[in-house]
């Protein structure tokens, strides 16, 4: 689909990033603008250029390296481009590392948000969709899926700084007359774009998700996989967890900033399949994938973890028309195509 010249630009937050630049793709073929900002402390802006190719773009996509604690270069973003909406994704997201470093966590995710909501009322801009996380649900040991109107309640800075930023957009829609947010509640995104050019490039030396660790083992870059715990309540006393393919999860925000437009104020939405896989499924069906077997071993169980944690995916079907268009095996299969084509990530 060819881009509108003269719509106004999306805002991609950390547009650069694994989930954030597979919805700049998915933007991109719609039809929309985008502007990104990213301050690339965690990517680089290697991902657009591929974006760029996919799409069919003739034109390099508006990129802006600033930092949304830096207020005057945020400005200056929205001084340049007219923008009509933002997809907010720029966050640090290490769950241990914001243990860690709390205080670089709120620094970060929340008055880099606190930035950017004031930015947006100086220039009128009214619609956001966040992406935020399934950290801030309270911890339920039976197993059960979570639903939007679950309590909440954090285990660590990172789940703390998502729950805060959402409070703060709540507030913000709550006091202001016309301004509409969409908060998008997932849980464990993985795969890779079907073309093998996009995926997750973690900078870690261990990956902190369980899958691109699997991926890195598959490849050969690391020995073995940990599992973390063999005695959990679940079918083969490994955790289960709910997982979603990035392109899903990328074209599930677009459909969320398309609902934007009709003024429903402040909603929140899971996003998930519904079905949960334990950690020795999920390292079999990557094994399926690549061919090989994948080397594992059993560690003890890591604090705070629990035994089951799945998505209650009945709103975001009702509401947004949104289901999960791609399986497990599809997950791992572009994931293997991903890895296999980029084992050094976007170096």
């Amino acid at each position: 689909m060819a881009v509108s010249t003269d719509a106004p630009y999306v805002l991609v937050t950390g547009g650069t990033g694994f989930i954030g630049s597979h919805t700049v793709l998915v933007l991109l073929s719609q039809g929309f603008r985008v502007v990104v900002v990213d301050n690339l402390c965690n990517s680089c802006e290697e991902p657009l250029r591929r974006v760029e190719k996919l799409a069919g773009l003739s034109s390099r996509v508006p990129f802006h390296k600033v930092d949304l604690t830096d207020r005057e270069g945020l400005r200056g973003v929205f001084q340049q481009h007219s923008i009509g909406s933002v997809i907010h994704f720029a966050a640090l997201k290490a769950v241990g590392e914001s243990v860690q470093k709390p205080l670089a966590y709120y620094r970060n995710n929340v008055a880099g948000t606190l930035n950017l909501m004031d930015t947006m009322a100086e220039f009128g801009v009214k619609n956001i969709v966040f992406s935020s996380s399934a950290t801030v649900y309270e911890a339920v040991y039976e197993g059960l899926p979570l639903r939007e109107d679950n309590p909440l309640g954090c285990t660590s800075p990172y789940g703390r700084t998502k729950l805060f930023t959402e409070s703060v957009i709540r507030d913000t829609v709550d006091a202001s007359e016309g301004v509409n947010a969409i908060m998008l509640r997932y849980f464990n995104p993985t795969g890779a774009h079907e073309s093998g050019t996009m995926g997750e490039a973690p900078l870690q030396a261990f990956p902190n998700n369980l899958m691109p660790y699997v991926s890195q083992v598959a490849i050969g870059k690391l020995p073995e996989v940990h599992v973390f715990g063999s005695d959990y309540n679940t079918r083969d006393g490994t955790g289960v967890r709910d997982y979603i393919h990035v392109m899903d999860l990328a074209e599930a925000h677009v459909i969320a900033l398309k609902r934007l437009a009709e003024n429903h104020g402040y909603e929140i939405f899971n996003l998930g399949s519904g079905n949960g896989q334990t950690v020795l499924e999920m390292i079999r069906a990557m094994s399926e994938a690549c061919g090989r077997d994948i080397p594992y071993k059993i560690d003890p169980r890591r604090p705070g973890d629990i035994d089951t944690i799945l998505c209650e995916p009945s709103k975001a079907a009702k509401v947004l028309g949104f289901t999960v268009r791609r399986d497990l095996k599809q997950m791992c299969t572009d994931l293997w195509r991903w890895q296999q084509a980029n084992p050094n990530g976007y170096e």
